[in-house]
């Protein structure tokens, strides 16, 4: 209690898990087996690692999901093309994870009505970067969620042109859902960048605060005109040790993906009802 109060005089916007009048999801966990009867189809959710990372990342991801929406009709790709080469270029990453996506559908011969990402870091400009394949086409109508923890959907305030390339794309507006997860205790990926909004350092820089700007404006303005897509940020605040991990930023960084507590709570109170 006397913790909950100290939070409260911060004044921090936001709530507390503690204090949320409703759970996104009031299922209890292992109460239902899937209806195999079922006729409607498949909500596929592929899960997408960073940079340096593999297929297991998303792990916890993938448990907190399945224990949340017991019974539902969810399959989970958990992509693995890219992590023996994730320095690759963005070109060849992007076909390999497209690859993987239309030949998972095909090998299981699966009726897709829902396809959600789940990205991670580096992962989400892959997923962003197939949304604008020609090859995708087909499946945009049956897009529903993409949440994206710690994306740096901006980059950083100096870019290849590749890269700036790939940052400039649309893609979002075809979501139902757009989740940006992002803290401001993460140093790999600006607080910013994971947002998608404009920082005080561009503001102030008539070099590269057009190009910021001009990103910003591509990503988010189909977003916002889109009657059927919903974008919502959530800020989140690790309890942290005082180690060189927390002081550097990574721990933030990976605290999306290791941190049971968090994700635990993130899923519970808000994250199944984007799912679902």
């Amino acid at each position: 209690l006397f913790s909950k109060e100290e939070m409260k005089q911060l004044r921090l916007p936001g709530f507390l898990y503690s204090e949320v009048p409703e759970l996104a999801s009031t299922v209890p966990y292992f109460s239902l087996e899937e209806d195999e009867s079922c006729e409607e189809g498949i909500h596929l959710i592929v899960c997408v690692h960073g940079l340096d990372g593999n297929s297991a990342d998303l792990r916890l991801v993938k448990t907190y999901l399945e224990l949340g929406l017991p019974g539902a009709r969810i399959d989970f790709l958990m992509s693995e093309r890219n992590q023996n080469d994730t320095f690759a270029d963005f070109e060849s990453m992007t076909d390999r994870l497209l690859d993987e996506i239309v030949q998972y559908i095909q090998i299981y011969n699966l009726t897709v009505s829902k396809i959600s990402f789940v990205g991670h870091s580096l992962g989400n400009l892959i997923v962003r970067s197939v949304l604008s394949r020609p090859r995708f086409k087909c499946y945009l109508s049956r897009l529903h969620t993409f949440l994206s923890l710690s994306g740096p959907h901006l980059g950083t305030l100096y870019n290849s042109s590749a890269l700036l390339w790939i940052l400039k794309k649309s893609g979002l507006q075809f979501f139902k859902n757009v989740v940006l997860v992002g803290s401001l205790q993460d140093r790999y990926v600006p607080y910013h960048s994971a947002r998608i909004e404009m920082c005080k350092t561009a503001l102030k820089d008539k070099q590269t605060g057009p190009v910021y700007a001009e990103m910003i404006e591509n990503l988010l303005l189909p977003v916002l005109q889109s009657k059927d897509c919903n974008l919502v940020r959530y800020d989140v605040i690790h309890a942290l040790p005082n180690t060189a991990n927390s002081l550097i930023g990574r721990a933030a960084h990976i605290a999306v993906l290791d941190s049971e507590i968090f994700l635990e709570k993130f899923f519970l109170v808000a994250g199944l009802k984007f799912f679902q």
